[in-house]
């Protein structure tokens, strides 16, 4: 078994090791800004719209659903399947986000959209088989080169706010959010002041819990458990309070005299991650009361990640690269064979 050495996280070969995933991390603000400043032109030809529903698909469906179900003033669907619901026709409006060129299930969806005479707005790169199957008089094609699915997410998100069917977004500042967590988490800050090594070295030897409040949070929350398992090999679960207040309830007592180099995969314990953006309702700080004092008699190791300002998808961007980081790091603490498979 592969231990967690704190010093690569310091060490000029092993931090090269990892540096494409560093480099893509911290140019996160700057795939925004490119999504941004290549889809203004059809961005401000949109008009403020009323379709009688929005269907989202595609990567982040889930994400702008979030985003918008709150506030928007009419139905908003994220369907995860083949095709459309059989209710879908003209009078809805159907979003498309494939940064990737989308797949061949995702391509006859926007073709179904095309046949029903839906409205569509459709992020992709120009020259993709799906932008082909999506054209008509009905479609807006917003342009994408860097096949990240969360500045496109922000693209859209823009879209329909300028349609009056979302939250404001403000690229810029989720980009300027993005470079931030760039910035404090970078290589070439010491460990001591460094908030993703820090974290990455808290959840070194230990499984995690990762635990977010309010939608957005949560989400982030199950897409950093993902990083965690794939950086290390190791079991990763985001859930609910309760759920979580379960595995915890059943974790092994710590025993502060057990040989850290003698335990195997079976001993080791959990360690609590919780992300805060600072939104929710009472029953979310009562949620994560409850799973900080349940951490603390049960004596499991407590984190946080912790963003309380901007909008709600600057706060989402920050909570997921200050994850991600964490996540790189601890793959660079473990080593490149780190991963229990």
């Amino acid at each position: 078994m592969t231990e967690f050495d704190d010093s690569r996280l310091e060490d000029a070969a092993a931090l090269a090791r990892a540096d494409d995933l560093l480099r893509r991390l911290a140019s996160a603000g700057a795939r925004v800004r490119i999504e941004a400043e290549k889809s203004a032109g059809p961005i401000a030809s949109l008009e403020p719209s009323k379709p009688r529903a929005i269907i989202a698909v595609g990567a982040e469906a889930r994400l702008v659903r979030a985003m918008l179900e709150p506030t928007a003033p009419v139905p908003f669907v994220a369907w995860p399947r083949h095709g459309l619901p059989g209710w879908v026709g003209t009078l809805d409006l159907v979003v498309v986000m494939a940064p990737d060129g989308g797949s061949p299930d995702l391509i006859a969806t926007v073709h179904e959209a095309v046949r029903r005479g839906c409205s569509i707005i459709i992020a992709c790169p120009p020259a993709s088989s799906i932008a082909e199957y999506a054209g008509s008089r009905a479609t807006t094609l917003l342009p994408t080169s860097t096949g990240d699915s969360l500045a496109v997410a922000v693209q859209m998100l823009g879209a329909l706010a300028r349609m009056h069917l979302g939250p404001e977004v403000d690229p810029q500042r989720v980009a300027d959010a993005m470079d931030k967590v760039a910035e404090d988490c970078s290589p070439f800050v010491d460990l001591a002041v460094n908030p993703a090594k820090d974290l990455a070295l808290s959840m070194a030897d230990a499984l995690p819990l990762v635990w977010g409040g309010s939608v957005l949070a949560a989400r982030a929350a199950r897409r950093v458990s993902e990083a965690l398992r794939a950086a290390s090999g190791r079991p990763a679960l985001a859930a609910d309070s309760g759920e979580l207040e379960i595995v915890m309830d059943a974790a092994m007592a710590h025993d502060p005299f057990a040989d850290p180099f003698l335990q195997s995969a079976a001993d080791r314990r959990p360690a609590l991650l919780v992300l805060d953006d600072g939104l929710g309702d009472d029953a979310v700080h009562v949620a994560r009361n409850r799973l900080r004092g349940k951490a603390e008699v049960r004596d499991i190791r407590f984190c946080q990640i912790i963003h309380h300002d901007g909008s709600e998808i600057e706060r989402y961007a920050s909570l997921l690269q200050t994850g991600w980081f964490a996540a790189a790091y601890l793959e660079v603490g473990l080593g490149s064979d780190s991963a229990e498979r």
